[in-house]
């Protein structure tokens, strides 16, 4: 980054760098913590947003960073008008059918995800939960990196070690976004349960490599940007980490005892929604040979455990296996009570947790991806595991992913992406509204595009 500023390479920012080097070696000691949690003063958006930093209306030619990062996140990020969403009248009727003590743009609750949320005394002066989900929310305190940030005198390494968090690492970023879109288990006001979704909160839904694409990215990703942070992975990749983070996540919070249990209840929030959400009149039961489970029976959340199992199968035949049978144990389990659901629970969490390395060194190249695409399909239409809308909708985010990852390698044709791109279109729109999904809708969907993916 070139900047012009006498006081950039000052040194103060010297004195800051050494004044925080001995708080980011003991940091870099243990297991890297949240930017929520981590020993790092947040400094706020306006630290960032300068017209000469992040805050420059059209990208900088002469940089090998685009420079108008805060315009993008300010004019085109959902996370930007995240609090903002706290004082509509959804979010405070929520908030008092919870009967939480403060409205819903002052109960930690709800702040919690949607803004920044560190203690406060790790706010500076400058920093603002107005902002919504702001820049250190992501990148962590900046009052550790930004010294050498600016002054362009650390390398991406030592700004990791002085607080920057790697948001380029799919497995952090993994971790990071689960945070918030399925819970932090470390918090306990930090979790959507039933009760918050009783009150009115949104189902919640996550794919990593999605969300990633569409948040969108305040990036280039060229020849320079992966030169620095090689660890970024393709859309496969980072699909496919993403998919095992979530499963774990899910295990830990189904075989948590705080989590679990809700009175006579189970935490409901851990199942299907829409194996009881929907008209008794929208015939939808179907039986699944990986569930094993007769009608009427609550089933647990598995949209994630199925993706999981069609990437292991073609990556790790033998996790894939192990995934199938503990998957199949989970939910019988799920019927003999809860010691036997929380033992089967960690025995599908060991497996995802195997899983995560794996994927990070695996080659994901045009064979992987053909693969992976026709796994995709053969589930849904050969073993009809896609019956549950929770599933269709990882399924079509998934193919979506692959399909993305392919014209990006030239892994396809681009004509032929183009083509495939059209079909997803029927796909995305059997989807679109859960309240409207339809199976047979979504069948044929699929059916149209494996016709046209047997042609690529």
């Amino acid at each position: 980054m070139v900047m012009s500023r006498a006081w950039d390479r000052s040194i103060v920012h010297r004195l800051m760098a050494m004044a925080f080097g001995i708080v980011a070696l003991a940091w870099n000691a243990q297991a890297q913590p949240l930017p929520q949690d981590a020993p790092f003063k947040h400094l706020g958006v306006a630290t960032c947003g300068g017209s000469t930093c992040h805050g420059a209306v059209e990208p900088f030619k002469q940089s090998n960073v685009l420079q108008n990062e805060y315009v993008t996140w300010t004019q085109k990020d959902k996370h930007a008008a995240a609090y903002k969403i706290l004082l509509n009248e959804r979010s405070q009727r929520i908030a008092k059918n919870l009967g939480l003590a403060k409205p819903a743009h002052e109960a930690p609750e709800c702040l919690n995800c949607h803004a920044h949320f560190p203690k406060e005394d790790m706010r500076g002066p400058q920093f603002q939960l107005s902002d919504g989900v702001a820049c250190e929310a992501c990148h962590g305190g900046a009052a550790g990196w930004l010294g050498p940030h600016v002054a362009n005198r650390g390398n991406h390494a030592e700004n990791i070690a002085a607080g920057l968090y790697p948001t380029e690492d799919p497995v952090k970023r993994a971790k990071l976004c689960l945070s918030c879109h399925f819970g932090d288990l470390s918090k306990p006001d930090k979790f959507v349960t039933h009760r918050i979704m009783g009150a009115g909160h949104p189902r919640m839904s996550f794919e990593l490599d999605t969300f990633t694409a569409i948040q969108p990215a305040h990036y280039r990703l060229d020849d320079d940007y992966l030169k620095r942070k090689p660890q970024h992975g393709n859309g496969v990749q980072v699909w496919a980490i993403g998919q095992a983070m979530a499963l774990s996540e899910l295990m830990a919070a189904m075989a948590d005892p705080k989590r679990n249990r809700d009175g006579i209840f189970p935490e409901l929030v851990l199942f299907d929604c829409h194996a009881c959400h929907h008209p008794m009149s929208n015939l939808r039961w179907a039986p699944r040979a990986s569930v094993g489970l007769q009608p009427g029976i609550p089933r647990l959340s598995d949209s994630n455990l199925i993706m999981l199992r069609i990437i292991a199968e073609k990556v790790s035949p033998q996790h894939g296996q192990a995934l199938r049978e503990r998957g199949l144990a989970l939910h019988k389990a799920s019927t003999q009570g809860t010691d036997a659901t929380v033992a089967a629970a960690k025995a599908v969490k060991d497996i995802a947790d195997q899983l995560i390395p794996i994927f990070a060194k695996a080659s994901m190249g045009k064979a992987e991806m053909q693969a992976l695409l026709q796994g995709v399909i053969a589930e849904g239409l050969q073993k009809g595991e896609f019956v549950d809308y929770a599933a269709a909708e990882q399924a079509t985010m998934a193919l979506q992913s692959i399909v993305a990852a392919m014209r990006g390698a030239k892994a396809v044709e681009p004509a032929q992406a183009d083509t495939l791109q059209k079909a997803l279109e029927k796909l995305l729109n059997a989807t679109l509204k859960d309240e409207d999904y339809k199976p047979e809708v979504f069948r044929a969907a699929l059916q149209e595009f494996s016709t046209v993916a047997s042609r690529s």
